[in-house]
Formats: C-alpha cells, sequence, structure tokens
C-alpha cells in the first residue's frame, strides 16, 4: 500500500509491515534518510457468517473427513481416481484419474438399473466401479431353467405326488394345490442323485473286504435295492464269492442257474431275454446272479470265467455290483479291480473288523489301486457284534483320512436276521442310509469314460 512520507517520497508498505521507497520517488541522500521503520496495520473485519444447509439438502449431505495424504497413493500399482456426482443431469461428469486424464461423462443410461442409488430425499446418485460386479458377467442358456423364469402358483405349480397334499388337490377338485411336501421334495432330490445318466458302458462297483462275516453281502444287496429302485435302467449283483456265496438267498430264487451255468452257455445268449433266464429279480427290479452251491465247482470259477461272465452283463446292465469273497488274492478278485470304477469296503463295528477293512485298503494301495482307494465308500455295517462299546466315531474318523466317504448302516431287524430282505420291509432310517450309500456311490464314477 503506497503513503506519503512526510519528506515528499513515496513508500509502499509491503504484506510483512515493512516500508522501502517506492520506484517512482526520488531518492534522497542516504545520509540523511532516516532509518527504516516497521509498520503495522490492524485491520478488523466482520465474522463470516456460517453456511447453513437448506432442510432438503441435510439428508445428503456429505459430511468433511479428514485425509491422510499417505493414504493417496497407488495400493498394488492400482490407480486411484475421483468421481465427481452431480444432484442433477442425470449422471456424472467424468471420473478423473491422478494424471489429470478423464473418462468423459456417462449417461445415467448406460449404467444398469440395480447400480443406481437413489435416495429419500434426493435424485438418483450414480456411482460407477472400475470393474463390472460378477452378476453382470454373461450367463449361458443354463441358467434360464424353469425354477427362475415361471412363476409358481395354483396353475403352474407339479401335482402333489403323494401324501395329504395329494389328497387335498384330488377332494377339491383340483383347486387347491399345495405341491409336493419337504419330505416328497428330498426324496424325489436323492432320486435324481441316484439316477444320474452314464454314456460309455457299464460301471462296475465290487464291494469287499478281508474279513468274513462284517456284512459284505447284506451291503451289496442294500446297495443294489437302492440303486434299481431308484434308477430305470438295469442293476445287476453278480455272487463271485469263491466260497459259496449267499447273495441270491437274500431274493426271492427264481431261478437254480449259476455264474458257472452262464459261462457254459455264453455262446447261446443273444439278448437280455436270454439272459434274464439266469437271475432272479427283486421287486425292487434288482437282478440278482447266483454263485456255485457246490463248494468244489466254485473254486474253478475263475479270472477268465469272471470276464465272460462280466462282458455279457456290461451288454444288458449300467450297473454291474460284484459281491467279492474274502481271498483278496483270489484270481477273480484281480479280474474285478481291472474293471472297476468305484469301490465299497465294508467295515464292521468292532476293533477287528475297523482293522482289517483298514488293512484292505493298504493292500490295494500297495498294489497299484491307490485311486481306487481314494475314490473309495467305507460302509461300516452297526448290525455286527460290538458296535456299542466301540467309538464309532473314532472309526470313521480313521477312514475319512483315507477314502472318500463314510456311511453307517444302522442295525435293522430284517437284515440281522440274514434271510430274504424285502426293501419295503426295511426301516425307515435303513433304507434313507442304503440310498445315500448308492448316491455317494454313483457320483463318484464319471459320467463320460476317459474323464
Amino acid at each position: 500500500m503506497a503513503q506519503q512520507g512526510e519528506d515528499g517520497t513515496t513508500v509502499r508498505t509491503t504484506g510483512r509491515g515493512v516500508t522501502d521507497p517506492g520506484s517512482t520517488a526520488k531518492r534522497a541522500d542516504p545520509a540523511s534518510v532516516e532509518p527504516e521503520t516497521s509498520l503495522s496495520v490492524r485491520v478488523d473485519l466482520p465474522p463470516t457468517p456460517e453456511h447453513q444447509l437448506p432442510e432438503d439438502e441435510v439428508a445428503v449431505a456429505i459430511d468433511d473427513v479428514a485425509v491422510d495424504p499417505g493414504d493417496l497413493g497407488s495400493a498394488g500399482g492400482v490407480a486411484t481416481r475421483s468421481i465427481e456426482v452431480v444432484a442433477s443431469g442425470g449422471g456424472y461428469r467424468g471420473s478423473h484419474r491422478r494424471d489429470g486424464t478423464s473418462t468423459g461423462p456417462i449417461s445415467t443410461e448406460a449404467v444398469p438399473r440395480r447400480d443406481r442409488v437413489r435416495t429419500d430425499t434426493g435424485p438418483t446418485i450414480v456411482v460407477p466401479t472400475t470393474e463390472p460386479p460378477a452378476e453382470l458377467l454373461p450367463e449361458s442358456s443354463d441358467t434360464l431353467t424353469p425354477d427362475r423364469l415361471i412363476e409358481r402358483n395354483r396353475t403352474t405349480r407339479p401335482i402333489p405326488r403323494g401324501g395329504f397334499n395329494r389328497f387335498l388337490y384330488e377332494v377339491t377338485f383340483h383347486g387347491v394345490n399345495l405341491g409336493d411336501s419337504a419330505k416328497v421334495r428330498a426324496h424325489q432330490a436323492m432320486n435324481d442323485r441316484i439316477s444320474r445318466h452314464f454314456e460309455g458302458g457299464a460301471r462296475f462297483v465290487p464291494v469287499l473286504t478281508r474279513k468274513g462275516g462284517v456284512g459284505k453281502t447284506t451291503i451289496t444287496t442294500l446297495l443294489g435295492m437302492a440303486l434299481a429302485d431308484a434308477r430305470e435302467d438295469r442293476v445287476i449283483a453278480i455272487d463271485a464269492n469263491p466260497d459259496r456265496g449267499t447273495l441270491a438267498e437274500r431274493v426271492d430264487s427264481q431261478t437254480r442257474e449259476t455264474v458257472r451255468d452262464v459261462v457254459a452257455k455264453a455262446a447261446s445268449i443273444g439278448g437280455y431275454t436270454d439272459f434274464s433266464d439266469f437271475v432272479s429279480r427283486d421287486t425292487t427290479r434288482l437282478d440278482i446272479l447266483a454263485s456255485d452251491t457246490d463248494p468244489h465247482m466254485s473254486e474253478a470259477f475263475d479270472e477268465n470265467d469272471y470276464n465272460i461272465v462280466a462282458a455279457l452283463a456290461a451288454r444288458y446292465y449300467s450297473l454291474v455290483l460284484t459281491d467279492c469273497g474274502t481271498g483278496i488274492v483270489h484270481s477273480v478278485m484281480r479280474a474285478t479291480l481291472e474293471r472297476a470304477d468305484s469301490i465299497v469296503i465294508v467295515s464292521g463295528g468292532s476293533v477287528d473288523e475297523a482293522r482289517l477293512a483298514s488293512e484292505t485298503l493298504t493292500w490295494l494301495e500297495a498294489n497299484g489301486y491307490g485311486d481306487l482307494v481314494r475314490n473309495a465308500v467305507v460302509a461300516i455295517n452297526l448290525a455286527t457284534q460290538g458296535t456299542h462299546i466301540v467309538k464309532v466315531d473314532e472309526i470313521e474318523a480313521h477312514f475319512a483320512s483315507r477314502v472318500r466317504e463314510i456311511v453307517r448302516i444302522p442295525y435293522d431287524p430284517q437284515l440281522a436276521a440274514g434271510s430274504v430282505v424285502r426293501w419295503s420291509g426295511l426301516r425307515q432310517l435303513t433304507r434313507e442310509a442304503a440310498r445315500e450309500l448308492a448316491a455317494l456311490v454313483v457320483e463318484g464314477m464319471p459320467v463320460e469314460r476317459g474323464h
């Protein structure tokens, strides 16, 4: 600020309160110039009025937040961007990068409706993201399922398949349709798991263990019945026990033919009708091919004989179960394992039975069947002696470290009798365990060969 001095000179007041001679003033003799003096200027300004937000802006106001400059850098090599949000105009004015460039304005029309945020008192605010969320990725046609697209109501809900809901549907002349109950839906879901379709020929599942008397034949029967009851294709269980197996005694016998007769007459078998003459069929549609009843003849059933029977069974059946004997080094066992797509190991509930079942896994691993062991399912038969005093949880924990799945088969009076098994006469808990075993076995096998 310029001022006139007493000596006629013009001085300028600096921002620091120091005056110095002006450039347009006449310079005086240095000897006659008085020393420079400091000038303090006090200016009283009126207080700044505090800005009051209108009530309609308070709800959408953004509080000032202190920002640490050290946090404004790039993290992990990703540059930060600022987004200018506008309260009108239907969009934002562009996203600005740290280098000063801008991506340009983006209209709200280009932003999916699910990404728009609308306040109760203000306009739509668009907050775009640098990457599209997962739900915006392209969907395949498989996602367009009836459950997703069809609105469930009285006219589109499936007709109840049984129980009170079906009764109510009928007595109201189709006016009240509650659909299937939770129990029926769970049953159907299990059927869907068991009914998995296979391509490329039959699947072979041996049921084995090193110890007799642990319920191996019982487990084979339950597994076969659960599979045949839920599936639409054919299932057969072959008794390949060289020590006179008893698999055929678990169903009503309809023939005296055995595996030996199949081998002897193989050349004359030209179709399923011919082959069906050698098997007995259960009410669940499970076919069973018996072993020789003569112990001396059964010893003659070797690897080549089994391959003949297995090759014929593969022509007419989708699933072939094999009830193996306790002689794990028998030639039939080798032929069975060579064809196996999955295996079921049977263990009892006693210490000795569990140990021998584990040794079966060890033998398989030592002889090149490690893949079958890792994909195996262990069935723990709780109907054997000693189960009530043994920690079954510990047995299950041991096998869980070696195989894919474990299923407990509960005690059932019908199974304990050792006679003909009626699927409909089993306890509900027993049938559910058998169906779970069947589903796990099916899920462990590839849908197509070579996959």
